[in-house]
């Protein structure tokens, strides 16, 4: 379902049957507005129609005077004016009458299909995808007025329906193409050339469908939407006061007037067509109105007079919609069996479902917000719906099985069911909740005409195999006519002395079994007839057992999926269980697996998703997810994860937590403590690089005698983020750098040597003679803030070359390699969170490939890459370096990344892939020395990154990259960016100055300053005062 921009409704209203389901709609409707179906802004309101039969024309009309009752109470106004339509967008969606599969109507009946882009996870009923359909696909572009969509056919609509509105006055249908075939069993437009509408016809003659015929030989359709201009909509409002029309709203029948049935179609519509006479108008008579209401026929004659009166002056035009399909969802079983299945699919269908032993699902199955335990088989052209089924279970052809509870499914072992409808329901009788079970055969007719069938066969052969009677189903005097299983009694809603569960029916299929035992317990239950039961029946309590179980089957999923480590979001599935408030089981669900998982990355993403839950909790409320996570209520849960106590560390920070659900902002805090929580899990696995850490002895420096490290600065030409653990061992990393030299210099380095002083002297500056801080440590206390973090990048060159001149003076060598994974470990100790890019592409010299594998222990490999003959000064001679002027916050963007990796986002996992195999390509280039082509991997490695860290780009910058763009075959901003410093790869060689002049003509761009850059080939090197030594 595309989310494309949509009409941003005034108000939405659902009409519905049942006084006693407004409020149970209602929430529907709110919740589909939390899930940001529905615009924040619009007025949503469920409407109980003001009598069971006003017919569909009546509903809207008493739709429309609730919509401008409630705009005119908020615009300020007393009465009710139609002022209040001008500008205002209303969608009226009816739920049409009871459906026989679905106790909550055809609206909620779900459908097989998935919505992948969602942001909230929840089942896609018909009801969300005619909104989808309302607000992208018709509605866009409409004026002020009010749309009008049955809820009883399924809709297929392309992106752009091609509608034009320009100079629209009046109403407007939409029609969908369909066979002159289908026809004969619906209603049909016949238009002129301009497509307005001359006549409707329903169930017409041959002839007339034949003459509703397009060129392509398919007919316009009825499709059950319709537009009302606001004037039309104006006239249609006028007739709420007018008798006998006030009857069909509220308002008349409040002062007692008597209730009169309206088609939308065929009455309020019917009116406006050119080819219909006043005369045929006022005497005929809607298809919604059954042979028995001829008694009625002087009150609708006087209801169509006040029709004609106020709309024949409204032009009616239809919108024809060849590429689009309409599907009417009858009662019949087969029919519904047919849309919920794929028969030609290669596999079953199996949406929002955990399925145990998905193999005995046959192609042309369904399963759709079910729990199969054990082993269910499932034949083609059968579909389970919100059922939680425990095996042996077998499901022929032509099933329908809805409703069902694990607690069920012992009474359908050993049965082989075909060709069968069996349902649970929730119930209320006077007020006490239970639940009742219906058993039909998919062939047996729900309409009133004709012999009729019960288990697809007919009454007679039902009664002599089952020895239930006549006077069992029907009072008496029942007419013949009227003996049909809308009004048989057949199903059970109470026993004097049990609880009632499937066998109360399924007993029917084998009598001669049970003896009759079975028919002695059905004869003693008090039954319904499925006209008796729709009342009763409890859709608040259906809508929350079907929750329930989707969530159940969620939780089954999400655990899957963090324990066999699925690169799958849980975002959707976390917010949906927060907005329906299923949060608590989630959360203990989360922290089950982080205590008992025994994996420290499993048990980290855990955890992450416990701060994804907390911070959808808090609802966009209480300041920003990141932030400090160094609370003192908090510490003693990380000391038991610091100590490898992984339960204990879970079980305290779950106590904890529960301190701070009150409000956003401690939910926020809890969120960043449990962020913090996972660092350490993360930083457990990252120490694991000290395996590959080895030092051998060496001649001790003479005290006194100076150490000193020299480092090239680094650039990243592809790969990076890939580097960033979690990422490093969970998806495996593979990073492109340059060792580069700044103007000449190698930027980088650190000098140490022994004292006679049991204290340590510390120095930190740009150069040897112009350190900026020093300090004096003569105790283990004066360390104590070691732990403070520092911005990770050059930071970590910095430490490989104080790590290699601390060890060499204190007598011991320490390799290349084994120095990149100590200096990985130093970082954790740091509490930085770095990756490993820095240090191999600056303690390493030239071009290189940086690898880790998606494994613990982390070990990272490299690999020289060779460049043609000349390309090294040739690439010299092209790369500049250029100092934005912007301070990089790298912190909170590795915060960021880290977050919308564990919560495994789908953009950001396709992201990660891309830049592990864009490095591959970037690494072709440098082998065939093409520097367009290295270009275009700078170009698209930018890109790469803005998605992996969206913010990561300021203004100014991108000002800058703008203004040299001309001149460049491809630039990046290094590292995470933010700021820092961007490198060029320019068009022509030696552009120092001629970018320099290009920058200064442009204006606020701040304090930028452009570098040479060259290719550094020597490395981290190590001398002695007095000798030199590279390593």
């Amino acid at each position: 379902m595309e989310q494309l921009k949509g009409v941003d409704w005034t108000v939405i209203i659902l009409t519905c049957q049942y006084k006693d389901s407004v409020q149970v709609f209602q929430r529907e409707l709110e919740v589909r507005q939390k899930r940001e179906q529905i615009p924040a802004r619009t007025l949503l309101l469920a409407v109980e129609d003001p009598e069971t039969r006003v017919g569909s024309g009546g509903a809207t009309l008493n739709a429309l005077l609730v919509a401008a009752e409630h705009l005119s109470a908020r615009a300020g106004f007393t009465v009710v004016t139609s002022d209040v339509l001008h500008s205002a967008w209303i969608l009226i969606l009816h739920m049409g009458r009871d459906f026989p599969f679905d106790d909550c109507g055809r609206a909620f009946t779900c459908l097989p299909v998935e919505n992948p882009q969602a942001p909230v996870e929840a089942t896609i009923c018909n009801l969300d995808c005619l909104l989808d359909i309302m607000s992208h696909r018709l509605g866009p572009g409409s004026p002020p007025g009010v749309w009008v969509c049955s809820t009883d056919m399924l809709l297929s609509v392309p992106e752009n329906p091609g509608i034009s509105w320009d100079g629209f006055r009046g109403a407007r249908v939409i029609a969908l193409p369909g066979s002159t075939t289908y026809a004969q069993n619906h209603g049909v437009y016949l238009t002129d050339p301009q497509d307005f509408i001359l006549d409707i016809y329903y169930q017409g003659t041959e002839a007339e469908i034949q003459r509703c015929a397009r060129p392509d030989g398919r007919v316009p359709l009825v499709s059950g939407i319709v537009f009302f201009s606001v004037e039309t909509a104006e006239h249609l409002l006028a007739t709420h006061v007018s008798p006998p029309l006030d009857a069909c709203t509220y308002m008349g029948l409040d002062s007692g007037a008597r209730p009169v049935q309206l088609s939308l179609f065929f009455d309020i519509l019917l009116c406006m067509a050119r080819n219909v006479s006043r005369e045929d108008f006022l005497v005929g008579r809607p298809p919604e109105m059954g042979q028995g209401d001829a008694n009625i026929t002087g009150y609708l004659q006087g209801a169509r007079v006040e029709l004609w009166r106020e709309l024949r002056d409204q032009p009616l035009t239809m919108a024809y919609i060849p590429d689009g399909s309409y599907s009417y969802i009858t009662s019949s079983a087969s029919e519904f069996l047919h849309i919920l299945t794929f028969p030609r699919a290669a596999g079953a269908q199996v949406v929002y479902s955990q399925v145990e032993a998905r193999q005995l699902l046959e192609p042309g199955s369904s399963v759709i917000s079910c729990l199969l335990e054990g082993p269910v088989r499932l034949a083609p052209g059968s579909v389970l719906q919100h059922c939680h089924l425990r095996g042996p279970i077998h499901c022929g052809a032509g099933c329908f099985l809805s409703g069902l509870d694990v607690a069920q499914s012992e009474a359908l072992h050993g049965l082989e069911l075909s060709d069968l409808v069996l349902q649970g329901h929730h119930v209320r009788l006077h007020g006490v909740p239970s639940c009742a079970y219906t058993l039909v055969g998919r062939l047996d007719s729900w309409e009133r005409q004709g012999t009729g069938t019960y288990l697809n066969m007919s009454w007679s052969e039902f009664f002599q195999k089952t020895g239930v009677q006549d006077w069992d189903l029907w009072d008496p005097d029942t007419p013949p006519a009227e003996r049909c299983l809308l009004s048989a009694r057949l199903f059970p809603v109470l026993h004097p002395s049990r609880a009632l569960g499937p066998r109360d029916m399924l007993w029917m299929l084998n009598p001669q079994e049970d003896g009759s035992e079975a028919l002695r317990g059905w004869r003693a239950c008090w039954r319904l007839s499925w006209e008796q039961l729709q009342p009763c029946l409890d859709r608040a309590t259906a809508l929350a057992s079907r929750r329930d179980l989707f969530f159940c089957q969620s939780l089954r999923k999400a655990r899957h999926v963090l324990e066999a480590r699925q690169d799958l979001s849980l975002h959707p599935m976390i917010r949906a269980a927060v907005l329906e408030g299923c949060a608590g089981p989630l959360l203990a669900m989360l922290d089950q697996i982080a205590a008992g998982v025994g994996d420290p990355g499993v048990a980290a993403r855990a955890l992450a998703c416990v701060a994804d839950v907390l911070g959808c909790m808090a609802e966009g409320q209480g300041g920003l997810r990141s932030g400090p996570a160094a609370n003192p209520e908090w510490m003693q849960p990380f000391s038991y994860l610091e100590c490898g106590d992984l339960a204990r560390g879970v079980e305290a920070l779950a106590l904890e937590r529960n301190k701070w659900l009150s409000r956003p902002a401690l939910l926020v805090r809890a969120a960043r403590h449990y962020e913090g929580a996972g660092q350490i899990l993360i930083r457990q696995a990252v120490m694991s690089a000290q395996h590959f850490v080895s030092m051998e002895p060496v001649e001790l420096p003479a005290p006194g005698q100076w150490v000193v490290a020299e480092c090239p600065a680094r650039v990243d030409f592809s790969g990076g983020w890939s580097d960033t653990p979690p990422l490093a061992y969970e998806l495996g990393g593979a990073v492109l750098g340059l060792a580069v030299q700044v103007d000449g210099r190698r930027p980088i380095g650190a000098r140490a040597r022994r004292i006679p002083a049991p204290e340590l002297r510390l120095a930190v500056g740009p150069q040897q003679d112009k350190m900026a801080m020093k300090m004096v440590c003569r105790s283990l206390d004066d360390l104590q803030d070691y732990c403070q973090p520092h911005a990770p990048g050059t930071s970590s060159i910095l430490a490989g070359a104080a790590l290699a001149a601390l060890q060499r003076a204190a007598g011991r060598a320490m390799g290349t390699e084994s120095l990149i994974h100590a200096v990985l470990h130093l970082e954790q100790v740091l509490t930085t969170g770095g990756g490993w890019q820095d240090q191999v592409g600056g303690l390493m010299p030239g071009i290189k490939v940086g690898r880790s594998h998606a494994q613990l222990p982390l070990k990272v490999e490299v690999e020289e890459i060779t460049v043609p003959e000349g390309f090294i000064q040739k690439l010299n001679d092209h790369l500049l370096l250029v100092y934005t002027g912007k301070t990089r916050l790298a912190r909170n963007l590795l915060q960021d990344v880290l977050r919308s990796w564990y919560a495994r986002l789908p953009a950001v996992v396709q992201n990660a892939h891309s830049l592990v195999q864009h490095t591959k390509h970037c690494t072709d280039a440098f082998r065939q020395g093409s520097l367009p082509l290295l270009g275009q991997c700078l170009t698209s490695y930018w890109e790469q990154k803005k998605l992996m860290a969206p913010g990561c780009e300021p203004l100014a910058v991108r000002r800058m990259m703008d203004v040299l763009a001309p001149h460049v075959h491809g630039q990046s901003l290094a590292g995470a960016g933010g700021g820092g410093f961007l490198y060029l790869l320019t068009k022509e060689p030696q552009q120092k100055e001629a970018l320099e002049a290009v920058l200064a003509k442009t204006e606020g761009l701040g304090n930028y300053s452009i570098h040479l850059v060259e290719v550094d080939t020597q490395g981290l090197s190590l001398k002695l005062l007095g000798s030199e030594t590279s390593t």
